[in-house]
């Protein structure tokens, strides 16, 4: 099969299995509002997506835009919100009514899938880099500021409060860590889809002095060997420019792009 007829495999699983509830696991609350699910996460952020906007025209979109903004500007909880848009929708003027409607755009992200079994042949590590999983809160609050220091971010306990809590749901997700020198160097979680043949890596990240090494296509192999113990066959993630070489290296294939749009309440 070429890789023209995987990537149209890959995207057609993507749009039916993976644009339902299995793409927000840890959600507070989901609304259904005409194509649209708008979703309530912890701490106040709000997040807006879709299978499909049921081919609306130009109008409809805007007036979807405007509801759903004003839908979460009605929930005083919600501080911001994320539009999660992808390239290959019949979407017209979805980018003007958004900036119309208070949201900025982000960088482009590229939809990356593939076969797990490609993904899971072993990547030699460096001396003296392991690697393991990890569960225990002090391992996943050290994990969870690392990544944020990776990217550039201040340590916050946010993200690894809502790593606890799906961790305490037992749902499938598991943290990866890479360690040298007694300190962890790069980390990612591997987040099985129930009910699909899908697992997502995501929150890939490596601190600067140790990439290049390939400890990142090895803790991406070690997750692809997880999924499939797991019966997954196919991996999804959404990856930035830095990491989709390294993805692609790894097997994946590059089968569409999703720009996320943000708002925060003024």
């Amino acid at each position: 099969m070429s890789q023209t007829d995987d990537r149209a495999r890959f995207l057609a699983a993507y749009d039916q299995d993976l644009r339902t509830d299995a793409e927000t696991p840890s959600a507070l609350k989901v609304t259904q509002h005409g194509p649209l699910r708008l979703v309530t996460f912890m701490k106040g952020r709000g997040f807006v997506t879709y299978r499909d906007l049921d081919d609306a025209d130009a109008p409809t979109v805007k007036r979807l835009v405007a509801e759903a903004v004003a839908y979460f500007r009605a929930e005083p909880e919600i501080t911001r919100v994320e539009w999660k848009s992808r390239g290959h929708d019949h979407a017209p003027g979805l980018h003007e009514a958004l900036i119309e409607n208070g949201f900025t755009q982000d960088e482009p992200e590229s939809i990356m899938i593939g076969e797990a079994k490609a993904l899971s042949t072993a990547v030699p590590l460096p001396d003296g880099v392991t690697l393991r999983q990890v569960r225990d809160e002090p391992d996943v609050r050290a994990m969870s500021a690392m990544q944020d220091e990776v990217f550039g971010e201040p340590v916050s306990d946010e993200m690894a409060e809502a790593l606890l809590r799906r961790l305490s749901l037992g749902d499938g997700m598991q943290l990866w860590v890479a360690e040298a020198e007694g300190r962890m160097v790069s980390a990612g979680r591997l987040e099985p889809v129930p009910g699909t043949s899908f697992a997502g890596i995501w929150g890939g990240a490596t601190r600067e002095e140790w990439r290049g090494r390939g400890i990142y296509r090895a803790l991406t192999a070690r997750r692809a060997q997880a999924a499939l113990e797991l019966g997954k066959t196919l991996i999804h993630s959404d990856s930035t420019e830095f990491s989709r070489p390294i993805l692609e290296r790894s097997g994946l294939l590059k089968v569409s792009t999703t720009t996320p749009y943000r708002w925060v309440r003024g």
